[in-house]
């Protein structure tokens, strides 16, 4: 909502007058939160990061997922809250 007031001030305006602001955060959101939880498990695989690794190393699997996450949340970032 911050995004949109500050860098799109026409089209905060009209969802917000026509009433569609909340519903349209609220996709965004979802969108947003599947995009996430779908490059997660796509990294996961790629970088061979599994629950036998969280049981034998659970420092590394910590970092390699801190990571992963960081990753993740820059993807979504630039496909769809930035945009």
């Amino acid at each position: 909502m911050d995004y949109l007031k500050q860098y799109y001030k026409v089209t905060y305006t009209n969802l917000l007058t026509s009433g569609r602001l909340n519903t349209y955060l609220a996709d965004i959101n979802r969108q947003a939160q599947e995009r996430f939880e779908r490059i997660i498990e796509g990294m996961k695989q790629t970088q061979v990061i599994t629950e036998q690794l969280k049981e034998e190393n659970a420092l590394e699997w910590t970092g390699r997922m801190n990571n992963v996450r960081a990753c993740a949340r820059e993807i979504v970032n630039e496909e769809i809250i930035y945009v």
